[in-house]
């Protein structure tokens, strides 16, 4: 009787254990919150502007590996022979974007773009580079302007290790498809923190109504930041009591958060540029602060470029409006979808406390 009772205690256990790694896993929106008055696109997310796709290689080895890759490509073929329009945005410099110069004077993008961590962005951009090169159709090539961007995740990854291999970016590049990104501790995110909860890979997007043109907008964001969480403009962090300088330290404030904004709309350089702006108006309605020693730079990119079809200036406002809100909602999906995570020296970072949240959102 007793190794019954046993019994049926360990199953009830693992079946809460796993209703609340489901519970984790759910978006914002599963829990009846929306943000915005846009309507998401099919997946929200990146990859419902079509053709993008995403990948990640996620490495978590024993107590301190907490690290990886995540790969976005505007299309399936071979970028550096069709490329795309692109632009940057740069919100705070603290950071290392690989290959940012180019996009600028150029304002295209010839490679994927790859996230990682910061000591990780040199090997990142040698596996780019091989990538390119061994492509069919590449064999004159002689120069790369490979895009590799990072956030620092040495609170929870051992960092100095340099732990990412070649094969792990290849694999993420490899591996990218136009289904639903996996979102939360994966890849690029799998040791970040943000607003002193665990952060990670998030994604969201909106689709405009046809009379204001039917274009997407999706967007992907590495989080890994601080300041004062808010979600739908309710002061959460502060009511939760974990914001930036409660606690009098200083831990929680520095990091960065590289958002990536696609989508089919007609625009070239420039227009992309203003559209990355508008994006960083993201990160500040989620209460991000940019500190001194955040790196925080957008890249956007259109993967519907006609020069005879280009989006006027006078009809950019919807799309400026619903790159805001699908960059505030990737932010916070990163966050719900995110779980409590142990690392380097026996640290952990809780996930968002979810149970607490929602009684705060619906009041």
């Amino acid at each position: 009787m007793d190794r019954l009772i046993l019994r049926i205690s360990w199953i009830m256990c693992c079946c809460l254990a796993i209703l609340l790694a489901q519970a984790q896993n759910k978006r914002l929106r599963d829990y009846g919150v929306s943000i915005g008055v846009l309507p998401p696109g099919k997946l929200n997310a990146i990859t419902d502007v079509a053709g993008v796709r995403v990948g990640h290689t996620t490495l978590r080895n024993g107590d301190s590996v907490r690290t990886g890759v995540t790969a976005i490509l505007p299309h399936g073929g071979n970028i550096f022979q069709q490329k795309v329009p692109a632009a940057l945005f740069v919100g705070n410099g603290f950071g290392k974007l690989a290959g940012s110069t180019q996009i600028a004077e150029l304002g295209n993008l010839e490679t994927p773009i790859i996230l990682t961590n910061t000591l990780s962005v040199p090997v990142a951009m040698d596996a780019v580079i091989d990538y390119v090169l061994n492509q069919p159709g590449n064999e004159e090539v002689r120069s790369v302007n490979a895009v590799v961007g990072e956030t620092n995740d040495g609170y929870l990854n051992d960092i100095r290790g340099r732990h990412v291999r070649k094969a792990d970016v290849l694999a993420a590049i490899r591996t990218a498809d136009t289904t639903m990104p996996m979102e939360g501790c994966v890849g690029a995110g799998t040791g970040t923190v943000c607003f002193g909860f665990k952060g990670g890979i998030g994604t969201s997007s909106r689709r405009l109504p046809a009379n204001l043109g039917g274009y997407d907008v999706g967007v992907l964001v590495q989080t890994n930041f601080g300041g004062v969480l808010q979600i739908n403009g309710t002061q959460v962090g502060e009511q939760l009591g974990k914001f930036t300088f409660s606690d009098q330290l200083l831990n929680n404030v520095d990091g960065s958060c590289m958002i990536i904004v696609a989508t089919n709309a007609p625009l070239d350089s420039r227009n992309l540029e203003r559209l990355a702006k508008r994006a960083f108006m993201g990160l500040a309605k989620t209460g991000g602060i940019a500190s001194n020693g955040s790196g925080d730079y957008v890249i956007a990119f259109s993967t519907g470029h006609h020069p005879a079809q280009e989006v006027p200036n006078d009809r950019m406002t919807p799309l400026f409006m619903a790159a805001i809100e699908a960059t505030e909602e990737a932010i916070i999906n990163s966050l719900f979808a995110a779980q409590t995570t142990t690392g380097k020296d026996g640290r952990t970072v809780n996930a968002l406390p979810v149970e607490k949240l929602l009684p705060l959102l619906k009041r």
